[in-house]
């Protein structure tokens, strides 16, 4: 296994932001990290990083534990945090050239020349990273990332931001990228997910509350149907709902609900009575299939019945 964790825990004060946190990944899988704001990636993946120590457990990266060997573990990993942090007055490929320095990286021109071409930054390799689109300081971004060939890539939202071409171009780089490496990588894009990762790691409220691969992630709700339903405002109460027969939960955000109901359970014609007597007008009452955006939100919210 590339990275094994276990156990891992960081307090802030009184603030518990990662909760025993347990998993493992190997060479050629891309694995996906979901969570909500503030659920405890980011942080996770420092510690990984070794620019966090944990409070308590452990984590090794190609057999080098975090806490007793961080540099070797760093020599291993290409990280891309969230917020790219670039030099913004230095050419693209000046800036490269410093951090293969860093690495001390023999025959660096020669290593720059090949993440250049991966990346796609011909184009834009004597250009200031300062004049850059945000797609191409990504791809800049993903660069320093790879440029020491590490074994292990951890890349926090490596697409936020991007339009769709950009996006487009960044995915079809990961995907490559993780035919040989192990890759980690955080992001709010359902589709994106879906497309790329052969595992799913979800953390909520710093507790790891799933490692499956999506196939058996949509086994774990199968038996359950969604419908979304829109009203002409916003102005009611999700109490009538939640008395539905067959109804699990009950979301409401603004003008809609999203009410998961028993696989077996017809539950639309108890909806609709229900919106009748509460004298509330349906503009639309639909079923959705349970995809890895419904998968998500219903393992991360709380259950409101």
């Amino acid at each position: 296994m590339s990275i094994v964790v276990n156990g891992i825990t960081k307090i802030f004060g009184t603030q518990t932001a990662v909760n025993n946190v347990s998993f493992s990944a190997k060479p050629g899988e891309i694995v996906g990290f979901l969570g909500p704001n503030g659920a405890g990636k980011s942080t996770t993946m420092k510690m990984l990083c070794c620019y966090l120590e944990p409070s308590s457990g452990t984590a090794e990266v190609e057999g080098f534990d975090i806490l007793k060997n961080p540099l070797e573990v760093r020599k291993n990993i290409g990280y891309l945090p969230e917020q790219n942090p670039l030099y913004d007055d230095m050419y693209v490929r000046e800036y490269l050239g410093f951090v293969a320095g860093l690495h001390k990286i023999k025959n660096p021109d020669k290593r720059i020349d090949e993440v250049i071409q991966t990346t796609g930054l011909e184009k834009e390799q004597h250009k200031i990273i300062g004049t850059l689109s945000k797609g191409y300081k990504q791809r800049v971004g993903l660069a320093q990332a790879i440029i020491h060939d590490p074994k292990v890539l951890i890349l926090d939202e490596p697409t936020s931001g991007l339009d769709m071409n950009q996006l487009v171009g960044i995915r079809q780089l990961i995907r490559e990228m993780g035919k040989e490496k192990t890759v980690i990588f955080s992001s709010h894009i359902m589709q994106e997910i879906q497309a790329l990762c052969h595992r799913v790691l979800i953390i909520n409220d710093g507790v790891l509350i799933a490692d499956d691969s999506i196939a058996d992630l949509q086994a774990r709700v199968s038996g359950q149907t969604k419908v979304v339903v829109v009203f002409s405002n916003d102005q009611y109460s999700k109490d009538p709902f939640v008395a539905v027969p067959g109804v699990i939960s009950v979301q409401k955000e603004g003008d809609r609900l999203t009410i998961l109901g028993k696989d077996d359970a017809d539950i639309k014609p108890g909806i609709f009575k229900a919106a009748v007597d509460s004298g509330l007008t349906i503009v639309e009452m639909k079923s959705e299939l349970m995809n890895m955006e419904s998968i998500f939100r219903q393992l991360t919210q709380k259950q409101e019945i």
